[in-house]
C-alpha cells in the first residue's frame, strides 16, 4: 500500500488501525484499515521523513508514537476531547480517523508529546 501524504491520521483499535492519509491540500488521499504491526510499520517506513503522524491519545498511542518517531516522523497525539467535535457523522473507525486528521491540522490546538 503506497500512500505518500502530508499527514497520516490513525485511529488505534484493538485488532486494526484505520489510517487516513491527507495530502498537502487537505484532501483525503487514502482511507484504509491496517492490521496492527503487520501493515502499520511498513506504511510508516515508506513515508517520506517528517510526515505528520496523528493519533488519538490512548493507552498504546505513546508506543506507536515512538515507532513513528523512529522512522523520522513528527507525531501529534490528539486528546480525545479535541477529536470529538470534528466527527461529522456516526461514530466509526473511518469517521474517527478523518476527525483525528482534521483536529491534528487545526492550527490552534495543542498536542501531547510522546516519550522518547
Amino acid at each position: 500500500m503506497t500512500t505518500t501524504g502530508r499527514m497520516l491520521a490513525s485511529n488505534l483499535a484493538k485488532g486494526s488501525f484505520q489510517v487516513c492519509a491527507v495530502g498537502a491540500n487537505g484532501a483525503v488521499l487514502h482511507d484504509t484499515a491496517c492490521y496492527r504491526g503487520h501493515a502499520w510499520r511498513p506504511l510508516l517506513a515508506e513515508q517520506p521523513a517528517c510526515c505528520v503522524v496523528a493519533m488519538e491519545a490512548c493507552a498504546t498511542s505513546h508506543h506507536w508514537g515512538r515507532v513513528a518517531q523512529s522512522h523520522g516522523h513528527e507525531v501529534r497525539l490528539v486528546p480525545a476531547a479535541y477529536v470529538k467535535p470534528f466527527v461529522k457523522r456516526q461514530k466509526s473507525d473511518k469517521a474517527d480517523a478523518e476527525a483525528i486528521a482534521e483536529a491534528a491540522s487545526h492550527p490552534t490546538l495543542r498536542f501531547l508529546v510522546t516519550c522518547h
